[in-house]
């Protein structure tokens, strides 16, 4: 039985990262409950500048730094160092994204912290982790995309390496790291450990997902190419125009949905071709295969391809963009974009939490603060009075 109480509520969690992938870790712990201290410079964090803003409040920070409670530190500072360890005494969890030696040139690094608190979890997140002869180097999310061989599979075949237009590493990345998190602390609370260190390297966790790619080179010698929106493994698999000027995309990975494409497009005749039955030759014929799918879609409206295809039983979806997904039934009844008062904006929206957990479910409570909007209610937790926190202010220490 569960009470409704989300899964992580009680655990406090220092989030000192900066830009995407900590701060996004940080805040999918906040979405369920965990109570997450935000710690960032009195000139506060990058994520603020990010992007697009409104009556000059990044909308980037509105976003990420939801859940969070705002306290202001430098940590370049003695007495600021030491609120910080004050914090880590009471704390399950610290975020830092400073490139490696960086805490412990301030006399906070994990080993330090950890022995003030040995049951602390610290995920430290960077472009190229903690070892190697990378690991001093600056990095973000753009050059993960670049290293993990994203980019190089990523674009027509006869163009360049294409980027994602935001933040995929870092988004990867962050996941990685909460699930680390979830893992530590588990073996922390269910298992009788202690709290440790956590390296991610933000190149890994997207060298994963791009799948069996380094085993298919290690044991055909075969390295992945550029196939633009097309799959080597299954056709037809595009991006096709539809009458209207608008964009579907369709994908036939099982040879049933492959064979009702082509029987709803009209050309039933090439399922009986011998190489139709497997999906790695039929993306040998994807020109031919193209053709046909792109004709009959050029034919119809955006609408009355995917009510065909529908009917079909084949898959098939719109190509959205944010104005579309606002008002899309499926997104609505999943509640997957939700409406959040803002103290700067009034009403915004933004998306919800990751998943539905119908015993212990995550919230969005409130969206990103101002800059060490809660600097004075947390530094009062610690005991330090109003006086003291007056003086650290003035002198620039909070």
């Amino acid at each position: 039985m569960t009470d409704g109480t989300p899964p992580v509520n009680g655990i406090r969690v220092l989030d000192l990262a900066t830009l995407f992938a900590g701060p996004l870790a940080a805040t999918f712990l906040g979405d369920f409950g965990a109570d997450v201290i935000k710690i960032e410079h009195p000139r506060g964090d990058p994520v603020r500048g990010h992007g697009h803003s409104k009556h000059g409040a990044g909308l980037w920070a509105k976003m990420i730094n939801r859940n969070k409670r705002m306290l202001t530190l430098d940590l370049g500072k003695s007495e600021a160092q030491t609120i910080l360890c004050d914090l880590a005494r009471r704390a399950d969890v610290l975020i830092e994204n400073f490139r490696p030696g960086t805490l412990e040139k301030w006399n906070i690094g994990p080993e330090t912290l950890r022995t003030i608190n040995p049951r602390l979890v610290v995920l430290r997140m960077t472009a190229f982790g903690q070892l190697g002869p990378y690991a001093a180097r600056p990095g973000f999310g753009t050059i993960a995309e670049s290293l993990s061989g994203f980019a190089a599979i990523t674009g027509q075949p006869d163009g360049p390496p294409t980027l994602p237009p935001f933040g995929l590493a870092d988004g990867i990345a962050g996941l990685a790291g909460t699930i680390a998190i979830m893992f530590a602390l588990y073996a922390r609370d269910a298992r009788g450990g202690t709290g440790q260190v956590i390296d991610v390297a933000i190149i890994e966790p997207i060298l994963t997902i791009l799948g069996a790619q380094v085993t298919v080179f290690d044991q055909l010698g075969v390295v992945q190419q550029r196939t633009g929106n097309r799959s080597a493994n299954n056709a037809p698999r595009n991006t096709y125009r539809t009458r209207d000027e608008r964009w579907v995309a369709i994908s036939t990975s099982s040879q049933s949905i492959a064979e009702r494409v082509m029987r709803l497009v009209g050309h039933p005749e090439v399922i009986d071709e011998p190489w139709f039955a497997a999906g790695v030759r039929r993306a040998e014929h994807g020109d031919e295969l193209d053709a046909y799918v792109a004709e009959w879609i050029g034919q119809r409206t955006q609408d009355e391809v995917v009510r065909a295809f529908e009917e079909a039983e084949a898959a098939v979806a719109p190509i959205y963009d944010a104005a579309d997904i606002v008002k899309d039934p499926q997104y609505a009844a999943l509640e997957s974009i939700i409406t959040v008062p803002d103290e700067d904006l009034g009403p915004i929206k933004m998306q919800n939490v990751l998943f539905r957990m119908m015993g212990t479910p995550g919230e969005v409570r409130w969206s990103g603060r101002r800059i060490g909007q809660d600097t004075d209610a947390i530094l009062t937790e610690l005991g330090i009075s109003s006086k003291r926190i007056a003086e650290l202010r003035t002198r620039g220490i909070v």
